[in-house]
């Protein structure tokens, strides 16, 4: 039977239960781990124990040092540390993703709108200018009603010999 895109899956049923969490408070963690360890406090502070790990493990008497010479332990530690690190990294970089892609389509929809909002403005102006360019001036009214006085004053001298 072939599942179907288009409805629900199935609730599978498993011999463990899983562990419910939210995702997206542990995202936030995972982003707040992942700044933190981007940082050259957290270099700081991870030389600072390496370096105290190795003196107490030189420094100490035989019977305090957890950790002998090639440091076996601190490997394993840093290795495991590593191990979460690089997930928790993933998960912060693809939540910046998913926050990245959200904010690209948000602006490529205010673009978009922003360029239908111009080429409407852009219309508009030029249906005003076409309707403004058939409506006599102020200089044209004048300008005509000049030449129809003098047309009128040239007819009655024409017309008055006396």
């Amino acid at each position: 039977m072939t599942s179907r895109l288009d409805q629900p899956r199935d609730v599978r049923r498993t011999v463990l239960p899983r562990p419910h969490y939210d995702p997206e408070s542990f995202g936030r963690l995972s982003e707040r781990i992942a700044r933190f360890m981007g940082t050259a406090r957290f270099l700081v502070y991870m030389t600072i124990a390496i370096v105290a790990w190795m003196l107490w493990n030189i420094l100490a008497p035989g019977f305090l040092r957890f950790d002998s010479y090639p440091f076996i332990f601190l490997t394993l530690m840093l290795s495991l540390q590593a191990s979460y690190a690089a997930p928790l990294i993933l998960l912060a970089q693809n939540r910046q993703d998913d926050r990245d892609r959200v904010q690209y389509e948000q602006d490529r929809s205010r673009n978009e709108r922003n360029i239908a909002d111009t080429e409407y403005l852009t219309r508009e102006i030029a249906g005003l200018r076409m309707a403004i360019s058939e409506v006599a001036t102020r200089d044209f009214l004048r300008s005509e009603l000049e030449r129809m006085l003098k047309e009128l004053d040239t007819r009655d001298g024409q017309k008055d010999p006396a």
